[in-house]
C-alpha cells in the first residue's frame, strides 16, 4: 500500500511539473509589446507652449523618416493618432510620427500671429521644429526625410512649416488647408467656420509670401499635395485654388495642371509637373465631403507621395480588384497628357539603354517606378519601352507614361511632357497594378525595339 501511495503521488508531482513547464512555454512565448504612442516633455524650446507625443515603431528603421502630423482646431496629438492611419502606416514602413498638441484659441496651431509668419518666430513653428530636432537626435531620424502632414489647422501649419522651413520638409500634405500667410491677424482667424479669407491674391503674391520668409533660400522647394472636399463649409473649397497658386507659383509651374485624372470615385487629381515630369504639386478635390478629411485610404496615398512606401511619389490608392488594364494610364485624361512620341522614334543602338525596376508588394496588389537610362551617344525622342509579364500581373493605372496592356505584353509610352531622353540621362514612370500568385519581377525590357540591360 504504501509502494501503491508512494507511485500515485510520484505520478502527480510528475504531472505538475509537466503542466508547470507548459505554463512557462505558453507565458514567455506571448508577442513582444505593440509600439504605444509616448508623451515627450523638455524637447526643447518651446514658445508655442505644445505638447509633444511621438511614435516609434516597433519595426522602425536605422534611420527612419520623420512625418509631422498635426491635428484639427479642437483635437490633440493623442486624438489624431487614434483617429488617422498614420501610426499603422508607421507599422508597415518603418518611419517615425510626430503628433503634437496645440494650446491656443480652441486648441488650434498658431496661423495668425505675426510671429507665426517669420522664421524664428517664438510661436508654434518653433516649437514643431524643437520636436523634428529631437526626433532626428533622439531616435536617429534621416534629416533627409521628413515630411509635415494635417487637417484644418494642422493643414494650414503645414503650409507654413514647408513655407518657414523649405530646407528641413521635402514635402507635405495639407488636408482642409489655406495658403501661408492667408491669416493678417487673430481676428481674422475663425475656427468655427469662414466663407473665404483668403481669396483674390495672384500666384505672384501667394508664391512671394513664401519666398519672403527665407529671402535667401533659393531651392529645393519641398513638394505640395493639397486635399479639400468640395462641400466643406468650415474651411470654403475656394482655398484649394488658393494653394494651388501658391505652390505652383514657388515652384515656377502653370496654374494649368499637366495632367488630370479620377484615381477613386468622387477623387479628381490634378498634377502639376516641371519639365522632367517631376509631379512638385498635386490637389485632390473630394466630390461632396464636408471638412472630415482625411478618409479613410488618403493617409496612404500622402505617405505614397511622400516617397516612404519603396515606390517614389504619388502613386495611386490601392485599385479595386475588378479591374483590369488601364487602356489610357498616364496620370491624367487631359489632351495635354496624350503620348506625343515623334513620328519615327530613334532607336538606341544595340546596349544603348538600362532599365531600374523597382516594385513595391502588397497583398495582390503593388506599384513599381522603372527608369529608364540612355547609355547611347545619340538622344532618344520619343520612346516606347515594352516588356512581358511572367506572371499574371495587370496594370491598372500608372503616371508619367501612358501604358496599354494586351494578356502579358506590356506597353509603356511617353507623354507630351517627357518624349527626350538625352544621352546620359534618364527618364522614370510609374503604375500600379493587381496580381495573384507571385509578383515576379519582368525578366526583359526593351526601348523602341531594341534590349535594354537591367540594372
Amino acid at each position: 500500500m504504501k509502494r501503491l501511495l508512494a507511485a500515485l503521488a510520484g505520478a502527480v508531482a510528475a504531472v505538475l511539473c509537466a503542466a508547470a513547464a507548459l505554463t512557462s512555454v505558453l507565458v514567455s512565448a506571448h508577442p513582444a509589446a505593440a509600439a504605444t504612442l509616448t508623451e515627450v516633455t523638455n524637447f526643447g524650446a518651446n514658445p508655442g507652449n505644445l505638447r509633444m507625443y511621438v511614435y516609434v515603431p516597433n519595426n522602425a528603421q536605422q534611420n527612419p523618416a520623420i512625418v509631422l502630423a498635426m491635428h484639427t482646431c479642437g483635437g490633440t496629438g493623442p486624438g489624431f493618432y487614434s483617429s488617422t492611419e498614420f501610426a499603422s502606416l508607421a507599422d508597415r514602413y518603418g518611419f517615425i510620427v510626430i503628433y503634437p498638441s496645440a494650446s491656443k484659441k480652441m486648441n488650434c496651431f498658431d496661423n495668425w500671429s505675426d510671429a507665426s509668419k517669420v522664421r524664428g518666430g517664438q510661436t508654434d513653428p518653433v516649437s514643431l521644429m524643437s520636436m523634428v530636432t529631437y526626433v532626428e537626435q533622439q531616435y536617429h531620424g534621416d534629416p533627409n526625410r521628413v515630411f509635415a502632414t494635417g487637417a484644418s489647422s494642422g493643414g494650414m501649419m503645414t503650409n507654413a512649416m514647408l513655407a518657414l522651413y523649405p530646407e528641413v520638409f521635402k514635402a507635405g500634405a495639407a488636408f482642409m488647408g489655406v495658403p501661408f500667410t492667408c491669416f493678417p491677424n487673430e481676428a481674422a482667424y475663425n475656427p468655427a467656420g469662414n466663407s473665404s479669407p483668403c481669396v483674390g491674391k495672384t500666384a505672384q503674391q501667394w508664391g512671394d509670401a513664401v519666398r519672403n520668409a527665407n529671402p535667401n533660400y533659393r531651392g529645393p522647394w519641398p513638394r505640395m499635395q493639397l486635399w479639400h472636399g468640395t462641400a466643406d463649409t468650415v474651411v470654403n473649397y475656394a482655398e484649394l485654388e488658393e494653394e494651388i497658386k501658391q505652390w505652383t507659383n514657388v515652384h515656377g509651374l502653370s496654374q494649368t495642371p499637366t495632367s488630370t485624372d479620377t484615381p477613386q470615385s468622387g477623387w479628381s487629381r490634378r498634377r502639376y509637373a516641371d519639365s522632367t515630369g517631376a509631379v512638385k504639386v498635386e490637389a485632390y478635390s473630394i466630390q461632396g465631403a464636408g471638412h472630415s478629411l482625411p478618409m479613410s485610404g488618403m493617409a496612404a496615398v500622402a505617405i505614397q507621395f511622400f516617397g516612404l512606401t519603396g515606390s517614389g511619389p504619388s502613386p495611386s490608392p490601392s485599385p479595386s480588384p475588378s479591374a483590369t488594364v488601364s487602356p489610357s494610364v498616364s496620370p491624367s485624361a487631359s489632351p495635354s497628357a496624350s503620348p506625343s512620341p515623334s513620328a519615327s522614334p530613334s532607336n538606341p543602338q544595340p546596349g544603348g539603354c538600362r532599365v531600374t525596376y523597382t516594385p513595391n508588394t502588397w497583398n495582390n496588389g503593388f506599384t513599381a517606378d522603372v527608369t529608364i537610362t540612355n547609355t547611347g551617344t545619340g538622344p532618344v525622342n520619343g520612346w516606347t519601352v515594352t516588356w512581358t509579364w511572367p506572371g499574371n500581373q495587370q496594370v491598372t493605372n500608372a503616371w508619367n507614361a501612358t501604358v496599354t496592356q494586351s494578356g502579358a505584353q506590356v506597353t509603356a509610352r511617353n507623354v507630351s511632357y517627357n518624349p527626350a531622353i538625352p544621352a546620359g540621362g534618364s527618364t522614370s514612370f510609374g503604375f500600379q497594378g493587381v496580381y495573384s500568385g507571385t509578383n515576379t519581377a519582368p525578366t526583359g525590357f526593351a526601348l523602341n525595339g531594341a534590349a535594354c540591360t537591367i540594372a
